[in-house]
Formats: structure tokens, C-alpha cells, sequence
């Protein structure tokens, strides 16, 4: 029990990491009952949520700071995997339905109303603008000097962690969306191919990540590795293969469900449209 406390007990405590996962968890617990979520949602949502505060606010992040790979081990769960399970859970309904009425009412409808929010989200969701942000936050990190100095400022590191998270939740929130257009601001089709450009700029900076011959990254060099049995270059060979590999996978499943839903969804409109010409046909 004491060497789970151990692992639990933040390397670098976050009073933001824990507020906005404890805002995110209770908002989720009060909603679901009424939005009636199942129970392969829930387990979706709580996976996902556990996976970010492990990334983001445990002992974990040590290493997350002194080895190139484990720091890509942490944004490939905090831009890929802990974002993509949220979004899978389809939590929107019970995250609304968590908040007292009187607040949605009062507070977050008008806000969701104004004129710049509206701007601002479809600039967001806009599928060329989403596609850059969600490789673009990769490779600009992912700059040797801008990758120094956010490894060796705290404040810079949080920033890059927290970007991370939010893009990954935006850009996997329209992909994974199960639902037709509207209410869902892409087509099921657009989905797949948003995803879909997302892929090959990933396969790209992992390669040369992976045959780069020489340092890129000797920030954890300076500051001294916390597996010191890993070469410089055998660490930065697993961690361009984590971006190379799982990193491009999950957009291929990300691709798999969009496809998916688009193939329910175009089986339900044509059900639609049978009920639709039967009824047309049908004597009066």
C-alpha cells in the first residue's frame, strides 16, 4: 500500500491538475444518471480521466522529465490515449446534465451564445484548422530549442503538457462524435479524413526522430537521466517509435470508429427513407 502512495504522491504538485479533474470527475458522476450513460462508457470516461492525472500528477513525472522516451510516453496519453477514451464515453450530455440548471441557464448558455465563443469554436472545429493544431502542438514542442527551454522552465512545461491535453480533447471530440451533422460540426465522412491527414506528419517526425544519427534532445543529458543503463541515442530511437508507431495507430483507430459511425448512420437515413417512401406508397 505504501509503494502505491509512493507512486501517487506528485513529483511536482498541480492545485490545477487536481481542481480541473476534480470539476471534470463530479460534473461526469451527477450527470450520468440522468443522461443514462452505460456502463462501457463509464469505464471509457474513467479510464481516461485516471490516465491524465497519472500523466500529469504523480511520481510519474520524474521520469516524464528526465527521459526522452517516458516523455513521450506521457504525451502520447496525454494528446492521444486519455483524450481518446474521454471522447469515446460521449460525456457531453452528462457533463451538461451535471451542472445545476440554474447555471446552465444563468451562465453557460448565454456564454456558449456570444458572438466570440461562437467565432472562436468554429475556428477550433474548422477540420484544416484542427488537423494543424494537432500535429502542428507535436512538432512545435518537439523543436530542439523549444523543447530545451520547456523542459528546463516549470511554468513552460505545464503549458505544454496542458496544450497538449486540450487540443487532444477538441480534436478527438470531432472525430469520435456519433452523432450526424448537425448537431455534429463535421459530416461522418470528414471525420475519417480529418483523422485520416493526421497520420503520415506523425510517421514523418517519428522516422527521423528514430534515423537521426546524432542528439537531438540533449536537455535530459545535461540534466542527468533517470535511467542512466539507456544510451542518448538508443532513448531517443524508442521515443521517435512511440510517435512513429502507437501515436499513428490510434489515429488509425480513431479513422475505424469514425467509419464506423458513418456506416450506421447512412444505414439509419436509408431505413429512414424506406419508412419514408412506404408510407408515400402506401394506399390511402
Amino acid at each position: 500500500m505504501s509503494s502505491i502512495l509512493y507512486w501517487l504522491d506528485p513529483w511536482e504538485p498541480s492545485p490545477t491538475v487536481v481542481i480541473a479533474v476534480l470539476i471534470a470527475a463530479v460534473l461526469f458522476a451527477r450527470g450520468a444518471s440522468k443522461a443514462r450513460v452505460s456502463l462501457a462508457r463509464h469505464l471509457s470516461f474513467w479510464f481516461g480521466l485516471t490516465a491524465l492525472y497519472v500523466a500529469l500528477h504523480t511520481r510519474l513525472d520524474y521520469f516524464f522529465e528526465h527521459e526522452f522516451f517516458m516523455h513521450r510516453l506521457q504525451h502520447l496519453v496525454l494528446h492521444h490515449l486519455g483524450p481518446f477514451f474521454i471522447a469515446l464515453s460521449y460525456p457531453g450530455a452528462a457533463l451538461r446534465a451535471g451542472i445545476p440548471f440554474t447555471c446552465r441557464q444563468r451562465w453557460l448558455k448565454p456564454a456558449l451564445n456570444t458572438a466570440p465563443v461562437r467565432f472562436g469554436l468554429k475556428v477550433i472545429f474548422n477540420p484544416v484548422v484542427a488537423v494543424t493544431l494537432f500535429v502542428g502542438l507535436i512538432y512545435f514542442w518537439l523543436l530542439s530549442p523549444i523543447h530545451f527551454k520547456a523542459m528546463l522552465d516549470w511554468r513552460l512545461y505545464r503549458v505544454m503538457n496542458w496544450s497538449m491535453v486540450i487540443d487532444g480533447l477538441l480534436f478527438w471530440w470531432l472525430v469520435l462524435d456519433s452523432r450526424p451533422a448537425p448537431p455534429a460540426r463535421l459530416a461522418p465522412g470528414r471525420r475519417i479524413l480529418v483523422v485520416i491527414a493526421a497520420i503520415p506528419p506523425q510517421i514523418l517526425l517519428g522516422a527521423y526522430i528514430f534515423f537521426t544519427p546524432h542528439e537531438l534532445y540533449p536537455i535530459y543529458s545535461i540534466c542527468g537521466r533517470a535511467f542512466t543503463w539507456i544510451s542518448p541515442m538508443r532513448d531517443q530511437q524508442i521515443g521517435g517509435l512511440l510517435l512513429w508507431i502507437p501515436g499513428s495507430m490510434m489515429s488509425v483507430i480513431g479513422a475505424l470508429i469514425a467509419l464506423r459511425h458513418w456506416l450506421r448512420l447512412s444505414t439509419r437515413q436509408r431505413l429512414v427513407s424506406q419508412q419514408r417512401a412506404r408510407k408515400e406508397l402506401a394506399p390511402v
